[in-house]
């Protein structure tokens, strides 16, 4: 690992400033992935600025009824805050599905965000990686990916985003909110995830030297109910190689509103827009639930050795649906 300077922030203007000064600095959270990172020299920046200490880490309710959820709350007192496990259930499966109790300690929700891709070409600094060095390649394409994505890929790069709780997020409709030395500004979670295209390396849209402050949830319908599936090749702490988050409203046996995002198949979490439209207004059941899921994965296109989570991913759909579903009627 490199030499670095260290510095901790005091504020929100310090921490810009600090970063401002040195185009190679970074900031610093729990360092649970970019610390791992530093050590295998894919990031080598020259100054860390330490975030962890600004007044960012409360969750509170909206004027609007929904949650804001600042950057530096660690994930375990996320998934333990009660507002969130009553009124959104899948965010809280989905952060304790992501990392083991002693990593939930440390990570923070803005680093979570921005984690970047366990994709094994990725993290080996003496090969080519389009993600790590523009324009080198992508072997991934050809070589080990019976983990990577089937959707919204390209010829550039097929890894996958590696975060459960930015599943969760994209289907619970979240806005990121961040600061620059030019101000406050929000983004939706659907616009903040760049399309892989033949830029993987560009991964958000947030303008560079931007800080991540908070996260807004907007109030669930009412009578809504969410879940998040993950599915990993042990049962132990591991990335997920699909995943599922959604949220469904039932009335009258209909899908009133739908939510619905897929992890592990993208370089982004994948918001499910075709299987949404397909269920919104139609019977909830196990036909209109295979239908969305046949209709979202209708554009997937998995290589040699990952066609296996075309029918994982049908069958996570299904099945989180109609758990749904069944628990909408009791």
């Amino acid at each position: 690992m490199r030499e670095f300077d260290y510095r901790r922030a005091h504020d929100v203007q310090h921490a810009l400033t600090l970063l401002a000064a040195d185009p190679d600095a970074r900031f610093l959270g729990g360092g649970t992935n970019l610390v791992d990172l530093m050590k295998t020299g894919v990031e080598q920046p020259t100054r860390l600025v330490d975030v962890r200490e600004l007044p960012l880490d409360g969750i509170e309710p909206t004027a609007e009824g929904g949650l804001r959820i600042g950057a530096t709350v660690t994930n375990s007192d996320l998934a333990a805050h009660p507002a969130v496990r009553r009124h959104h259930p899948a965010l809280a499966q989905a952060v304790l599905a992501g990392a083991s109790g002693q990593l939930r300690n440390m990570a923070t929700v803005g680093g979570n965000l921005l984690q970047r891709t366990r994709c094994g070409y990725f993290t080996d600094v003496s090969g080519p990686c389009n993600k790590r060095v523009p324009g080198s390649g992508c072997p991934a394409v050809t070589g080990e990916h019976h983990q990577h994505a089937v959707l919204g890929a390209s010829d550039h790069c097929v890894a996958v985003h590696p975060s459960d709780m930015g599943v969760a997020l994209t289907a619970l409709d979240a806005v990121v909110g961040y600061e620059t030395g030019e101000g406050p500004a929000e983004i939706p979670i659907t616009d903040f995830y760049l399309p892989v295209g033949d830029t993987p390396h560009r991964e958000t849209a947030l303008p560079p030297g931007a800080l991540i402050t908070h996260l807004i949830l907007p109030p669930p319908p009412a009578g809504a109910r969410s879940r998040y599936r993950k599915v990993r090749e042990r049962a132990s702490y591991a990335f997920a190689i699909g995943s599922v988050a959604a949220r469904l409203t039932v009335e009258d046996g209909r899908v009133a509103e739908a939510r619905l995002a897929l992890g592990a198949v993208a370089s982004r979490p994948w918001h499910a827009h075709a299987a949404e439209a397909v269920l919104t207004g139609a019977p909830a059941d196990g036909a209109t639930f295979a239908a969305a899921a046949d209709a979202e994965l209708a554009a997937a296109r998995p290589l040699p050795r990952n066609g296996y989570k075309v029918p994982l991913m049908r069958n996570l759909v299904v099945s989180v649906l109609t758990e749904l579903a069944e628990e909408a009627t009791r």
